[in-house]
């Protein structure tokens, strides 16, 4: 599957994410060979935890069941880019490339100041680039579909 392929899955999962109460958000873990190892949507309604976001949950479950070794082969892709908190958690767990769809900063615009939301403007690969592992990251990619996931979520 391409990059693309890979984020339209996720953006597919933000939906659902979305539909069961959640924020429209997801991500996917993809191994070296690009087939799909685990997924994960945002889990904040699910429990109240504000950080329990995608790809923090998604790190978190990688981390558990792959050494750093396998996940430095491995592709985080996200429905949108990866926050502060979810980029540190993508370097801690070893994955070698981030891709994503919709910026941070295009979110923050789209979001406001959503008091459930209070996006940064810290692009991930600030984060990612002060650590002493190298991380691929690309993005942003199919910026008008990713978007289209927050389409009236944050009124």
């Amino acid at each position: 599957m391409t990059d693309e392929d890979c984020l339209r899955l996720t953006f597919d999962l933000a939906r659902s994410s979305r539909a069961a109460g959640n924020h429209p958000f997801a991500a996917i873990l993809a191994g070296p060979d690009g087939a799909v190892l685990m997924r994960a949507g945002n889990t904040h309604g699910d429990a109240g935890d504000r950080t329990g976001h995608a790809e923090r949950v998604l790190m978190t479950q990688a981390s558990l069941a792959y050494t750093t070794g396998f996940l430095a082969g491995c592709t985080l892709y996200a429905s949108a880019e990866p926050c502060a908190m979810c980029a540190g958690s993508a370097y801690w767990a070893g994955v070698g490339r981030v891709v994503y769809g919709l910026s941070e900063r295009d979110l923050r615009v789209l979001i406001g100041p959503h008091p459930e939301n209070l996006t940064m403007d810290l692009p991930c690969r600030v984060v990612l680039s002060a650590g002493q592992r190298l991380i691929e990251v690309v993005g942003p990619l199919l910026e008008a579909e990713a978007r289209s996931v927050h389409d009236r979520f944050w009124r």
